[in-house]
């Protein structure tokens, strides 16, 4: 509590009020929570609350899908793990293994990549025989980035009798599979349902003509928000690295963060953007996936989103712990119709009608366009046999 209290918190989140009672009852747990819902505290607190210190071995494991948001787990957790003399680790690629060994052998509690965490099992630095909590977070990104296979191989490592806690922002299809797979008479607990209520998030669709005009639109955006802090999500590694340069020839200065990037160059990449030095950070999905930087103030979709759960992991990077926010989506002509329904089913339709860009139904085929009959040509008969 102490810790905590430091830390300046006092009253949980919702999330963390339902889902810390029953994950100290020893329960499976499957939970559905937006990004921004306190989720790290709600499987952390019981976590360290359960695990007596040292027992020299990995006795909880947190599989997470990206480096960032396995180092930034540690960096939440450190505190109320050290109130309890635990210790907390986090391994990941795209760094040397020598650190990183020693510390995963000393760890308590083991935060992890699924690549990283099978060469370290490998190599013999680790044993999951004696895991007593396993936590999956954000696993529904995790069958995005195609480690199923080694998520399965891990899970089979660990003992049956484990409690596990399985987070992610959907429990739906092949991530429902998963879970119903991992767990036993897990108990559900569902945040999604009241992310619009409890994210203070002013939702703007701004309807664009061509590529071109976006970018345009972009640097007007950017230098009436000078000073504020923008996340930019773009589809590809190379469109990150290209937005970045054509903003620094207008004079805005802005630091791209992808996968093409080595652990340094993204760690620096956050560094500077999280501290103030830079106010604009174009990122891809998938790298951005770990950000949890304090003070976003506006996200923008330079490239739409790919479908709903897109658009709520994005824009929910901003209006986090109270604050306001503010969610620009960049809309072309040819994806009207796609925006459309994904404001329709996250409440928005209003918000996007109002926007000037509100397509047809999309159970109405538009009109076949009307073609003039074509004139007969005469063709010349030649005289040359064939």
């Amino acid at each position: 509590m102490r810790a905590l209290s430091q830390r300046g918190i006092s009253q949980p989140f919702p999330i963390q009020q339902t889902v810390i009672r029953d994950a100290l009852a020893g329960l499976d747990l499957l939970v559905q929570a937006p990004t921004g819902s306190g989720k790290t505290f709600a499987f952390g607190l019981p976590l360290v609350d359960l695990i007596e210190p040292g027992a020299k071995r990995t006795s909880a494991l947190v599989l997470a899908p990206t480096r960032e948001l396995a180092s930034q787990i540690v960096d939440e957790l450190r505190s109320v793990a050290g109130a309890r003399r635990l210790r907390i680790a986090a391994v990941y690629g795209g760094v040397g293994f020598g650190p990183q060994i020693d510390a995963a052998r000393r760890a308590d509690v083991l935060v992890a990549t699924p690549g990283r965490l099978e060469d370290l099992i490998d190599r013999g630095v680790v044993s999951l025989k004696r895991v007593r909590i396993l936590v999956l977070d954000e696993a529904d990104r995790m069958l995005d980035m195609g480690f199923k296979p080694a998520v399965d191989r891990i899970v089979r490592q660990t003992p049956s009798e484990r409690q596990t806690l399985f987070f992610s922002a959907t429990l739906e299809g092949a991530t429902g599979k998963l879970a119903a797979g991992y767990t036993r008479k897990p108990r559900r607990h569902t945040q999604a349902a009241s992310e619009r209520e409890e994210l203070d998030i002013e939702h703007r669709f701004l309807h664009v003509d061509s590529p071109g005009a976006k970018l345009e639109r972009l640097v007007e955006q950017l230098r009436d928000d000078e000073g504020d802090r923008t996340l930019v999500f773009v589809r590809t590694k190379r469109g990150a690295d290209r937005l970045v340069k054509r903003l620094r020839k207008h004079d805005l200065e802005a630091v791209a963060m992808h996968g093409n990037k080595s652990q340094g160059q993204r760690e620096r990449a956050l560094a500077r953007f999280e501290d103030g030095a830079v106010d604009v950070l174009v990122a891809t999905d998938v790298a951005a996936r770990g950000i949890d930087v304090t003070g976003i103030t506006h996200v923008v979709n330079f490239d739409a989103p790919g479908n709903r759960d897109a658009y709520v992991h994005r824009v929910g990077r901003t209006g986090r712990a109270g604050r306001s926010g503010t969610g620009i989506s960049f809309v072309l002509g040819d994806q009207a119709s796609e925006m459309r329904r994904i404001a329709h089913d996250l409440g928005l339709a209003g918000e996007f009608d109002r926007a000037g860009g509100s397509p047809a139904p999309a159970d109405v085929a538009p009109p076949a366009p009307q073609r003039r009959p074509r004139k007969r040509r005469r063709r010349s008969r030649s005289k040359v046999p064939a």
